[in-house]
């Protein structure tokens, strides 16, 4: 009879809610949480001297490629555009162009692998020929 006092119902359901808020936040303490942790790749702040070292890597790598296939890499990859629109702009066909980028791709791959070797050889105290 005295839930039907409109007084006393907010103060009813206000109890009700703060009860179950309760309970759920017992059940939440029995249980251990458990979080999974990713480790980094890299360090948290940026190394100045390596993306100076990487982007020597690559302007060497690039300036060993012809300059079809070098057009074909800073078309796509470096301006944004489309492989439909490099063939157009080159004046190719579309698949003169996926050629090219998957050749060029392959050749400046070994060259920055070759490079990398190289550049821990000499860092590990060995002599380069």
């Amino acid at each position: 009879p005295g839930l039907r006092d409109p007084e006393r119902f907010d103060a009813w359901l206000h109890r009700l809610t703060v009860n179950t808020c309760l309970e759920a936040a017992r059940r939440r303490r029995r249980r251990p949480i458990e979080v999974e942790l990713t480790p980094m790749a890299g360090p948290a702040i940026g190394d100045h001297q390596s993306v100076v070292a990487v982007r020597e890597l690559l302007d060497d790598a690039l300036r060993r490629l012809a300059p079809e296939w070098r057009a074909v890499i800073v078309l796509h990859y470096y301006l944004g555009m489309s492989l439909p629109d490099v063939a157009v702009a080159l004046g190719i066909p579309i698949g003169t162009v996926k050629s090219r980028l998957h050749r060029s791709l392959g050749v400046m791959r070994s060259t920055i692998a070759s490079a990398e070797e190289a550049g821990a050889a000499m860092s590990s105290g060995g002599q380069v020929a």
